[in-house]
């Protein structure tokens, strides 16, 4: 909706937009940052500002609520009991086509990334070993470098030049999508391709990356495919599960997705239903609870099905998730009470070390938005942290002098000699010279004394950098793994150096237990999730032991690490300017009223309107409304219009579309009257209403919206306080709120982006700026 310039001053706006230079304001009363006038010559900017005191108005609202007009009241009460029942059989059954798939995508993805791998380490193994008795061992460190930064390459490529949503983890576009906002293209089929093949490249390429945080994407772009039965992007229809093309069943199976995501990826199936509860899910009852641990449960089990034939033992099923932490022995891994403080202390250090990671990154994802915005730049730049990711491995393997003997059950998986003696290996290249998920088990698994500590120190100095260059390249990636190894490193070293300095403490410090604790320390810094966080950790590791020591870390390092800075997803949705709208209202914000929050002034339309005002409205590109109070005059009086109910966009468009004239109705009387099944087809991509022909004759023709618009749409007074709106909108997932009077007058009306701009920052509460971004 145009937004209205308001009544309020803030403190603070003054210097937001100064800090964007003074253009010509855009319909909302927002600043346009203005070009300098050299960027103005070029014709394209060199430079993109960017200002995150903005909201972008380019995202719409999920409409959670369903439409109540008599179509759809009709349609449910001619359904039976029996219907009722069916429905809900027919959920289930998609819950499970949900898991089954997730499954095979994460099992398609580890055996791929496992096979290529494989090759490239050993090409480059067998390489090094034959220079290093030859010399000019750069050949080698050349033939690593070029090999990862052409898988890099391949997976940049199609990311940046065909899906630039694919890039990333893709967990903020999908809490973002729970949270009710529309981002496009976030589930269509091509995302899901590209996202598959650019995290089997990214891994493969040696970038410091894991392939966990995409299943999360994966698995709800599965979730929103199959349960609307049909595939706009193949253009194929099966008819099924009709009943389910709408927001609100789409959005709880998207949710039901991104659990089995979680759950292939972990093995932690009430770690993903946990993770849909706290990180998305705005609405919840306990049927839906149910469908999504299904979910999970399945999608775990195809993966463990699977990868045991892969693993030609079929039908053990014991090696959950695509990262197995490998189980952790009670007897070793026992801790005492003395030991909890220095747990806490060490997930203060994980909170700090994580906000460091987010500040640093925020900076150079800001640097990206402005210089780094054209595919072949972005693809460049990816070729690059890939190239250096390889320098760096190199250089540090090739001066650690760290060897450790190769015994009898050595569980490297490539194991470099280099300089060392014979039946020794290079440790740093243990680290270093393996997918990060192998990695991370060595360092909670070897036995004490496998790593230098100076090893461990530099490998944990260097992979933060690298970790933090890669996250927000155009390639698809997830931050769970490099963020655990990090934390798995400096954990150890911890374990280690208690170990050394007190007298006893090789008995009790077991560097594992330190590695697992700064492990998850590092991961809640970064991600700085809780409740969910913790069950995957427990879940990964096979040992509730743990429970209450990993619990107290994550919730020392949220508190310490949001002290500093937002989570890493948090600042990536605001750097994206997408009107997310967090649990509560800001806590100061009981003075402000419905009045001074709404859009005014509101396009309203007659309950039986003239074709060409309605199609004049939704062509005008001005306001660009989605939802449109509809209003009836009481015949003969002079009295204002009263409410009466609430029209969409796409509704209106749907009945252009279809002619829906009260005069065609009269002349042809057989004609099919519209049914929900119309509206239907053409979710989710409503033609745009330049593509409906209108001829001058039916311009002049009225429509009847009664049976079409909802009759009951949520309303408020106009003195309602912003926390009472805000629980209504939140909590109902609205997408429309009319704001009326005494008289039942429409006054203005309520959108996402109207409660999204308070938020508290520096200086209290603050409002952020609109702009067509």
């Amino acid at each position: 909706m145009a937004n209205i310039t308001k009544k309020v001053s803030w403190s603070s706006r003054t210097d937001e937009s100064g800090a964007a230079g003074e253009g010509t304001p855009l319909l909302n009363g927002s600043e346009q940052p203005r070009l300098s006038r050299q960027d103005s010559l070029r014709g394209r900017p060199k430079e993109i500002p960017h200002n995150e005191k903005l909201l972008s108005l380019k995202y719409e609202s999920l409409d959670y609520d369903n439409i109540e007009n008599q179509l759809f009241l009709e349609e449910e009460r001619r359904m039976s009991h029996m219907g009722f029942r069916c429905l809900e059989i027919s959920r289930w059954v998609v819950c499970g086509l949900i898991g089954f798939l997730t499954g095979l995508i994460a099992c398609f993805i580890d055996i791929v990334v496992e096979q290529l791998a494989g090759i490239k380490y050993q090409v480059v193994k067998e390489n090094i070993e034959r220079f290093t008795e030859f010399g000019g061992l750069s050949i080698s460190l050349i033939l690593w470098a070029v090999l990862n930064s052409t898988f890099v390459m391949v997976g940049a490529i199609i990311v940046a030049f065909f899906e630039p949503i694919a890039a990333g983890s893709g967990i903020p576009q999908i809490k973002c999508y729970l949270n009710g906002v529309k981002i496009p293209r976030v589930v269509r089929l091509k995302t899901l391709v590209v996202k598959v093949c650019g995290v089997i490249c990214s891994v493969v390429g040696g970038l410091a990356v894991g392939k966990e945080g995409p299943m999360i994407h994966s698995g709800a772009v599965v979730a929103a495919g199959v349960s609307q039965g049909r595939s706009t992007s193949l253009k194929r229809d099966f008819k099924i599960f009709e009943y389910f093309r709408r927001d609100t069943e789409k959005r709880d199976f998207v949710s039901a997705g991104a659990a089995a995501g979680v759950s292939a990826a972990f093995g932690a199936p009430v770690g993903g239903v946990l993770f849909s509860l706290e990180e998305g899910a705005s609405f919840w009852n306990q049927m839906l609870t149910w469908r999504i641990f299904f979910a999970s449960m399945i999608s775990t089990f195809t993966l463990n099905f699977f990868l045991s034939i892969y693993h030609k033992n079929p039908g053990d099923l014991s090696n959950p998730g695509l990262i197995n932490f490998g189980r952790f022995e009670s007897e070793s891994m026992a801790y005492n009470l003395y030991e909890i403080p220095l747990f806490i202390a060490m997930g203060a250090l994980g909170g700090l070390l994580g906000a460091l990671f987010n500040f640093l990154n925020y900076w150079l994802t800001i640097f990206r938005i402005r210089y780094i915005h054209r595919p072949c730049l972005q693809v460049m730049e990816a070729m690059l942290v890939a190239a250096v990711t390889a320098t760096v491995s190199f250089t540090m393997i090739y001066f650690s002098n760290d060897c450790q003997p190769l015994g009898p059950e050595h569980t490297e998986e490539y194991p470099l000699q280099l300089f060392c003696a014979d039946g020794e290996y290079n440790s740093m290249a243990t680290a270093f010279f393996n997918t990060p998920e192998r990695s991370v088990r060595s360092l909670f698994h070897n036995p004490a004394g496998t790593y230098n500590p100076l090893t461990l120190g530099l490998f944990t100095l260097t992979y933060f950098f690298l970790a933090c260059w890669t996250y927000g390249l155009a390639v698809s990636a997830g931050v769970f793994i490099p963020s655990l190894l990090i934390g798995a490193a400096w954990g150890r070293l911890c374990g280690i150096l208690l170990a050394s300095i007190t007298a006893n403490g090789s008995i009790w410090a077991d560097p594992g237990k330190y590695a697992l604790i700064g492990a998850g320390a590092q991961l809640g810094g970064i991600v700085r999730m809780t409740l969910s966080l913790t069950v995957i950790l427990v879940e990964a590791t096979g040992n509730v032991t743990y429970g209450l020591p990993i619990m107290l870390v994550l919730m020392t390092a949220k508190i310490v690490g949001d002290y500093f800075e937002e989570g890493l997803y948090d600042i990536h949705i605001k750097l994206q300017s997408v009107p997310f709208l967090h649990w509560e209202a800001p806590a100061t914000s009981h003075w402000l009223t419905a009045r001074e929050v709404m859009s005014s002034p509101v396009t309203c339309l007659n309950r039986i309107e003239k074709v060409g005002t309605i199609v004049d409205i939704l062509s005008n590109t001005s306001t660009n409304h989605n939802g449109f109070p509809v209003v009836v005059q009481i015949t003969g009086s002079d009295e204002p219009a009263k409410l009466c109910g609430l029209i969409l966009r796409s509704q209106l468009i749907v009945l252009l579309k279809h002619k829906v004239f009260v005069e065609l109705a009269r002349s042809r009387l057989t004609q099919r009257k519209l049914q929900l099944k119309d509206f239907r087809d053409a979710y989710p991509r409503f033609p745009p209403i330049q593509s409906i022909h209108v001829s001058q004759d039916e311009r002049e023709c009225m429509m009847d919206l009664t049976e079409f618009m909802n009759a009951t749409p949520y309303t408020v007074p106009q003195d309602t306080s912003l926390p009472r709106v805000f629980k209504l909108f939140r909590a109902l997932g609205l997408r429309h709120l009319v704001v009326v009077d005494d008289e039942n007058r429409v006054i203005g009306l309520v959108t996402r982006k109207d409660l999204a701009r308070y938020h508290l920052g520096k200086h209290g509460l603050e409002e952020l700026q609109l702009a067509q971004t």
